[in-house]
């Protein structure tokens, strides 16, 4: 099936594009949204992803839509690579966390134990892969790995069973590594969920250091928006949902206050943006029955200040082994 987009109508009301303005899909894919802003707007859009095979649909589209500026890269990095194109201000930004339905249903790519593939799971395609983290990684970083980007509860039990396997043969495919996840934790124990879910999902974030990209792109984001502008979030995680909910509060001051029992926060940065709503939006029941994979989706959504962005770097609230270190050791 091809990429789905999951609170679509809800995203475009959130946005509400112009006509003569500027936006971006911060994470394009198959292009959902970017083409439904295009049809609704007379407005200019840069489709940004790091996956060159999203970038190359991108190409294909943008052949026939003249509005639609494709770049090559990471959204954290967002402002950089608009002002490589000269654009320095836009007037929304568009940001669908995680991983798309092209990546999930290409078994080439090795994000699902659903096909057998190779172990890969690389949204930019370069770096340590999947195969990479689990036969070079200590018992200790993938137990943490696991827990603290899977919330795994038998963490410690699969990082030791992988490491005793990988003595014999090095994991090398994506089922190869599925079996010893179930075989580790007596299979699914009546339950709907594969028991290597968690641990596919804390491998795949890992790997595309997938938080720490969304705080950067959080930033980035703040950085070029323009007074009025918008930004919306489409989340698939607790985890993402939990750090874009925290850097919008911080961001909006609505994290201050205090009480009797509780000191005021001292005074911070003047927000930077404005919350509409505090709770994320949902999926409706009828948009889960249609599209199964949009249940965990939250939708955030905040309006730039004219306030100057924060310095404050924004934290993950995650303290895994990073990235470069494996890339070094290997």
């Amino acid at each position: 099936m091809g990429h789905v987009p999951v609170l679509l109508e809800e995203v475009l009301e959130a946005l509400q594009p112009q006509d003569g303005e500027t936006y971006v899909d911060g994470t394009f894919g198959g292009g959902g949204y970017a083409l439904r802003v295009l049809a609704a707007a007379d407005c200019q859009l840069y489709g940004i992803d790091r996956d060159l095979d999203a970038i190359t649909r991108a190409e294909a589209l943008a052949e026939q839509r003249p509005r639609l500026t494709p770049l090559l890269g990471r959204f954290g990095d967002l402002d950089d690579l608009l002002a490589t194109a000269g654009v320095t201000v836009v007037h929304g930004v568009m940001l669908d966390i995680g991983v798309s339905s092209f990546q999930i249903d290409e078994g080439d790519r090795g994000f699902s134990f659903m096909r057998d593939g190779p172990l890969d799971m690389r949204m930019g395609q370069t770096g340590p892969s999947a195969a990479d983290v689990v036969n070079h990684m200590s018992a200790g970083d993938l137990m943490t790995i696991f827990r603290q980007l899977g919330e795994e509860r038998q963490a410690k039990r699969i990082a030791n069973a992988i490491v005793a396997r990988r003595k014999s043969e090095p994991f090398k495919t994506t089922l190869d590594l599925a079996q010893c996840i179930e075989d580790a934790v007596g299979g699914r124990r009546g339950k709907k969920t594969h028991p290597a879910t968690l641990t596919f999902q804390a491998i795949r974030m890992y790997v595309n250091d997938e938080l720490g990209e969304l705080a950067r792109g959080l930033a980035a984001a703040e950085r070029v928006l323009a007074p009025g502008g918008r930004l919306v979030v489409v989340t698939f995680h607790s985890l993402e949902d939990r750090l874009v909910k925290q850097f919008l509060r911080e961001r909006s001051g609505a994290t201050g206050g205090g009480s009797r029992y509780m000191p005021e926060v001292a005074k911070g940065p003047e927000p930077s943006f404005e919350l509409k709503r505090r709770k994320a939006t949902e999926p409706s029941e009828a948009e889960i029955k249609d599209n199964p994979r949009a249940r965990s989706s939250r939708l955030r959504v905040a309006v730039r200040t004219d306030a100057p962005a924060w310095t404050q770097t924004v934290e993950t609230g995650k303290s895994v082994l990073p990235l470069k270190q494996l890339e070094a050791a290997l």
